[in-house]
């Protein structure tokens, strides 16, 4: 899979001499013409791919899979092709790593136009996680924003934003 972008996060450099923990994830990129399937949540005021966490007996596509059944209620995930992945070094929030070194595998699939229940997990469902259509240039320019105007975004706008102009060049070619 192609390697889309490395991003390190300025309070973790210098790299040398920390400990790192590995994070594997899978996202879904799932459009249909200037829409695309994401995750809006209220505490951050962003918009994100839906996916996360690749399990330990998992692949990428199996955690690609659940992940996106989870997330959105989507159905019949199919036609699954890789699109590329995001590479991160960031501040690790727990006391047992100093970085969390995370690759994201993204991937375009088809679902369902029928969404089913969603079955977050406690943290989403407090953090006001939800998911909606949405146009892509819109969710770029509303993520741009919170990253100039707001102070309770999260870790995570920047690579998603990145994964969403790159999205967003490749649909209207």
């Amino acid at each position: 899979m192609r390697i889309l972008k490395t991003s390190t996060h300025p309070d973790v450099l210098p790299l040398k001499g920390k400990s790192l923990f590995q994070r594997l994830a899978s996202r879904a990129i799932v459009v249909r013409e200037n829409d695309i399937l994401l995750l809006f949540t209220e505490r951050y005021h962003d918009y994100s791919l839906p996916g996360g966490g690749i399990d330990v007996n998992e692949n990428q596509i199996d955690g690609l899979v659940r992940e996106l059944k989870e997330e959105t209620g989507a159905n019949n995930i199919r036609n699954i092709r890789p699109f590329g992945s995001y590479e991160e070094f960031r501040p690790w929030h727990k006391p047992d790593f100093d970085v969390v070194h995370m690759i994201s595998y993204c991937f375009w699939c088809d679902i369902d136009d029928q969404l089913g229940e969603v079955s977050l997990e406690d943290y989403e469902v407090k953090n006001g996680m939800r998911p909606v259509w949405m146009n892509i240039h819109e969710a770029i320019e509303h993520n741009k924003k919170t990253m100039a105007e707001s102070d309770k975004q999260g870790l995570s706008i920047v690579r998603e934003t990145y994964l969403l102009e790159l999205i967003a060049s490749e649909i209207t070619q």
